[in-house]
């Protein structure tokens, strides 16, 4: 049986074959809300390195302050065209500036706009004043790079369990369950 990285890339890749998706990498992130609940949000895998899942986002936001208090999260994937989900468990990490500034460069520039002049999460007083902001910032930097918020994180999710769930319309669903164990994936398969 492939191991779980491999196996991912290869659904993956039948998936953007054949999805009308927009955001196919889109997937739920959920961390340990600082109440003790799961929180859960949709989030943008921007890449697989080795082994582990790469997201971004701000760390003032309730997502940063979560992952910074409790290291333990999920990602789960659902692919519409060929019916498959893919659910991880692990752990994450934050990943030097230099990630950091490079996903805010490959982001467009409105969606670089919004992350400099809006504190993600914070109560919203006047959304017109917003706009402006957004606005002046643009214009003071026509032509020129947004510079990357130093509030801008890059985050790797190391997993140490993916489950593979292939839908079937009989409803035996092929489950594949991988385990990070001594330094090496062990995989099972689940009943449906």
């Amino acid at each position: 049986m492939k191991e779980p990285i491999s196996l991912f890339r290869q659904l993956f890749e039948e998936e953007l074959k054949v999805t009308p998706v927009k955001i196919p990498s889109a997937c739920c992130f959920t961390s340990i809300g600082l109440d003790g609940f799961p929180n859960s949000r949709f989030v943008s895998c921007k890449e697989i390195i080795g082994n582990s899942f790469i997201i971004t986002g701000s760390k003032t936001a309730r997502k940063g302050q979560e992952v910074e208090k409790n290291n333990k999260v999920s990602l789960a994937f659902w692919w519409t065209s060929t019916h498959v989900q893919v659910r991880i468990q692990g752990v994450i990490e934050e990943l030097d500036s230099s990630y950091s500034h490079r996903y805010f460069q490959e982001r467009n520039r409105e969606s670089q706009a919004v992350s400099i002049v809006s504190a993600q999460g914070e109560g919203l007083q006047d959304l017109a004043e917003l706009e402006e902001a957004y606005t002046a910032l643009l214009q003071q930097y026509e032509g020129k790079a947004l510079p990357t918020p130093a509030s801008f994180a890059a985050w790797v999710v190391q997993p140490f369990r993916i489950e593979f769930l292939l839908f079937s319309e009989a409803r035996f669903h092929e489950r594949i369950l991988f385990e990070w164990e001594n330094g090496a994936w062990s995989s099972s398969k689940l009943k449906p």
